[in-house]
């Protein structure tokens, strides 16, 4: 059985449940952007704003959801700093249950059909070889943004929680949650780390809507000047104890002073606190991109698995 129609809330929990069985097997055939927390953060900060481009599908095995594909499509997205970006292409993020890995052809039938004559990116696992294999025979080739030092491809890393070192902040600096800081705050720290961003109020709004948001488990570093200084949000997956960081951001007047390393061992140590075993987090892999994935290292996460960009030319 399938359907087609907009992302809803109701459809997000059914593709985190997804997320959920996969990784409680096979945590390295979970796509990019098919993770727990992933999901819930870009459907939370974007459904209000560019939920009209998206389209989706699912495909069910009795009352299961075994397969599901998410297409965004072009559309304009209007950033902080006032400019607008014109998106023309297509994206898809989607994800199959291993039991039932036949269905990704039925996937790139319908995102072919669903974003046909533009071009078409997406994003399967390196490890799942029968899915690039499908990929292939379709059409798809490794995106040429992905190659050399500086390529444009993501890492998921992971860590126990069993030895977590103390975190140190500077002097004056303090740790504070997103329930004590409240939503202009929280706002305004993911802003200041990633301008220009599509992020609003609205977005953070959503955000909060998203199963597995826990305001206390939304850290933020306040400075001695009340600017909050960095920020990350723990979206805890209670079914697998497991915690994932995203997204992670400092303030550009306030990196290399060891915040991030203190929020992210700050939040572990908050993770095994609320029940958590286990972490994961994000970062863009190519070699050319060290700052991220050394902080990561730093503080104990190593590569899991990474993502396999591919692309399909308009028409």
């Amino acid at each position: 059985m399938a359907n087609v129609e907009r992302v809803t809330a109701g459809d997000l929990q059914l593709m985190q449940g997804l997320a959920q069985r996969v990784t409680a097997t096979r945590l390295e055939l979970v796509n990019s952007e098919a993770t727990f927390g992933e999901l819930a953060w870009n459907w939370g900060k974007g459904h209000a704003s560019e939920g009209a481009s998206w389209r989706r599908r699912l495909w069910f095995s009795g009352e299961d959801l075994v397969a599901w594909g998410w297409a965004q499509l072009p559309r304009q997205v209007r950033r902080s700093d006032g400019s607008v970006k014109d998106i023309t292409g297509a994206y898809l993020t989607y994800q199959v249950h291993p039991d039932h890995a036949g269905l990704v052809d039925e996937v790139i039938n319908w995102y072919d059909g669903t974003a046909a004559d533009i071009e078409r990116r997406v994003v399967p696992s390196a490890a799942d070889e029968f899915a690039l294999r499908r990929w292939t025979a379709h059409g798809y080739v490794t995106d040429p943004a992905s190659l050399g030092d500086t390529g444009f491809w993501t890492q998921l890393n992971e860590r126990d929680l069993a030895d977590v070192a103390q975190p140190v902040l500077p002097d004056g600096f303090r740790f504070r949650t997103a329930d004590e800081a409240g939503p202009e705050a929280a706002v305004q720290a993911h802003l200041d780390a990633w301008a220009p961003s599509t992020y609003t109020a609205e977005g953070y709004q959503g955000v909060r809507r998203a199963t597995g948001y826990r305001g206390d488990l939304h850290i933020l570093v306040e400075a001695p000047d009340g600017t909050m200084a960095a920020s990350t949000i723990m979206w805890f997956d209670e079914a697998n104890r497991s915690v994932e960081f995203e997204p992670v951001g400092t303030h550009p007047d306030y990196r290399r002073r060891g915040l991030a390393r203190a929020m992210l061992l700050h939040g572990m140590q908050m993770a095994r606190a609320a029940g958590a075993t286990h972490a994961t987090v994000a970062c863009l892999g190519a070699p050319g991109h060290v700052q991220a994935r050394e902080l990561y290292y730093g503080v104990g996460f190593r590569q899991l698995s990474r993502d396999a960009p591919l692309i399909r030319t308009a028409g």
